[in-house]
């Protein structure tokens, strides 16, 4: 039986059941070094479907490079059936200084499709979107909150698609939340080029967390898995589907204080229990915080001084209620 064609990205080819590191060029350095975005490329000997997988558009969302490194140690291109394209890092800049944007100031994640002739964020965008999307037919990008907050491992796709839909059902995090489309995002580009993306929600910035990486490294490969292009784990089937929720809002601070919080990500609070309390500099509670909804916790933050109107509690209503 004939190998597949070899994979064209950038100027290289990928042989079938190869695996290969590409060099993509994004910019020049004031030193005179190169900087480039890094894809790894498993190109396997079978059919299949072609999907990509990233992290760190913010520079500072760094678990979902673990969970990458991870589910790539797991994967041989000689029984792999169609092709991968890994890109742990994305904005290589905002990484190198643990920064969430670039060293404009601007978030990468707004700046898609791009443009070859635009801002340094909008090449990158445009690169990404030329050499890394164009080709495939899913994506999942994978990241953190932003500082000082964490999350529940979670899902975020338009479930209305039935395709990502059952793709998001597949990935098999606690919670898959309706989200919708944000303009400039990847997220929205990859569907205006008629992929099906998920984004992998999990953890806090600048941390590695067993868990979070632990479930994110479980979904890519049921994702994989669900597509056909490797075989399904054992136990499997044994995984909770996902809790479907549609809505979700911040219960925010009705004053300044230091924050004392009484939930945990993933618990379910019903509306009108109390979430914790704000306290002033000698101890002296001065508010306290109520659920204003029912529903699970997904996100909180990580700051203990907080002021009026900041956000403290995320939570998302399943659709059950």
């Amino acid at each position: 039986m004939a190998l597949r064609e070899s994979f064209a990205i950038g100027n290289v080819r990928v042989r079938a059941g190869a695996t290969k590191e590409v060099e993509l060029p994004i910019t020049r350095l004031v030193t005179g070094g190169d900087v480039s975005l890094p894809v790894r490329v498993v190109h396997g000997r079978d059919e299949g479907p072609t999907v990509w997988v990233n992290a760190a558009i913010h520079g500072d969302e760094v678990m979902g490079v673990e969970v990458i490194r991870q589910a790539l140690a797991t994967l041989s291109a000689r029984s792999f059936r169609g092709t991968l394209l890994a890109v742990p890092v994305v904005n290589v800049l905002g990484f190198m200084t643990g920064d969430r944007y670039l060293p404009d100031r601007r978030d990468l994640n707004r700046q898609f499709p791009g443009s070859a002739r635009g801002s340094l964020a909008s090449r990158i965008a445009h690169l990404f979107m030329t050499e890394v999307v164009s080709k495939c037919d899913v994506g999942l990008d994978l990241h953190t909150a932003s500082d000082r907050r964490t999350n529940l491992p979670q899902i975020r796709a338009d479930l209305d698609d039935p395709r990502t839909r059952t793709l998001a059902e597949a990935f098999g995090a606690p919670v898959m939340l309706h989200a919708r489309l944000r303009d400039g995002s990847l997220r929205q580009a990859g569907r205006d080029h008629g992929a099906a993306v998920l984004l992998y929600e999990a953890g806090e910035a600048l941390r590695f967390e067993e868990e979070p990486i632990a479930v994110g490294v479980a979904g890519v490969r049921r994702v994989l898995a669900s597509l056909g292009m490797i075989d399904a784990d054992p136990g499997d089937d044994a995984t909770p589907p996902p809790v479907e929720c549609r809505t979700s809002a911040w219960v925010r601070a009705r004053g300044t204080g230091i924050l004392h919080l009484e939930v945990r990500l993933g618990e379910y609070v019903e509306e009108g229990r109390r979430l914790g309390g704000l306290s002033d500099t000698f101890g002296r509670r001065v508010r306290l915080v109520h659920a204003d909804r029912s529903g699970i916790v997904i996100g909180l933050t990580r700051a203990p001084i907080v002021n009026a109107g900041d956000a403290l509690v995320h939570i998302a209503t399943p659709v059950s209620e």
